[in-house]
């Protein structure tokens, strides 16, 4: 695979049923991908960037396909978890919760995830969740980590109290100060959107043509149900807000000045999201600069 080829380490899986555009063009099944992964790598730490438990999965669903994820990648796999999309739940003609609903929600969800992967038969009879006398038998020797999405001082305190680590996708030494500020000792994971490109045009309207949902407002990412709500939106935005969310770049040089930022504000890993399908250029610039700059500096 590249981009263990090139010497990345870890790398996220987008769990969506849709496309946020159309114009991205995939949503594939994320189980099946990790599989295919877990067979083209050897070294490749591989998770899930983000699960949710609501309409479209059931917790069972996730410590069953989790579990088998983590005997295939035998340690190199962890569980990305959040309070969902609106865009993946609606199809299924379920009641869309308001966030503190989502987060008890998921609450109870990776405490219910959790005890399947032990080794006793679960029952359990929650407030959203039900299990009736199951046990797992493929399960890792040690369980996975879950990594809790964060995206506020709520949702952080509550990677903090029940995660393993946190995942976010803004520079906000706050949240890292609040998850450790509720108990939380684990990685603290930040994913980069870059557009490369040979020009700053360029690298702009590659952004545009294929990320438009980086022009909305992140209030609405969760709210809308259709990939053309995210279209219609994108259309009314100005296209310079697309920087407020994505380093346009034609050298190494703006994304270190990021990627230190995350860093700065306490995270330890940052995923690096090349927009398009131009994948290579990304490779070829890791491979030359950008994993040698950090290589030299550790």
């Amino acid at each position: 695979m590249l981009a263990e080829q090139v010497g990345f380490e870890t790398a996220m899986v987008s769990d969506h049923l849709q496309p946020w555009a159309r114009s991205q063009g995939h949503a594939s099944h994320v189980w099946t991908v990790i599989g295919a992964i877990a067979h083209a790598t050897d070294q490749l730490e591989i998770g899930t960037g983000v699960t949710a438990m609501l309409n479209r999965c059931h917790p069972i669903s996730v410590a069953h396909a989790a579990a088998t994820a983590a005997v295939m990648l035998e340690g190199r796999f962890f569980l990305g978890v959040g309070t969902g999309e609106r865009l993946n739940e609606q199809p299924f003609a379920g009641r869309w919760p308001r966030p503190g609903e989502r987060r008890e929600c998921l609450r109870e969800a990776i405490d219910m995830v959790r005890r399947l992967w032990g080794d006793q038969s679960v029952n359990a009879d929650g407030s959203h969740w039900r299990v009736e006398n199951l046990r797992l038998l493929d399960r890792p020797a040690v369980s996975p980590p879950i990594l809790v999405a964060a995206s506020g001082a709520r949702s952080a305190r509550l990677a903090g109290e029940i995660g393993d680590g946190i995942i976010a996708v803004t520079p906000d030494a706050k949240l890292i100060d609040v998850y450790r500020g509720a108990g939380g000792d684990g990685r603290c994971h930040a994913q980069l959107h870059v557009s490369i490109a040979d020009t700053a045009d360029a690298a702009l309207a590659n952004a545009w043509r294929w990320w438009p949902n980086g022009a909305v407002a992140p209030a609405l990412l969760a709210e809308l149900a259709r990939p053309e709500h995210f279209e219609a939106i994108a259309e009314g935005a100005r296209r310079d807000a697309m920087h407020d969310t994505v380093v346009c770049a034609t050298g190494v040089e703006p994304i270190v000045r990021a990627i230190d930022r995350f860093v700065g504000s306490g995270f330890d890993t940052i995923y690096v999201h090349q927009i398009g399908p131009d994948q290579q250029r990304l490779a070829d610039l890791a491979r030359a600069e950008l994993i040698p700059h950090y290589r030299r500096s550790s």
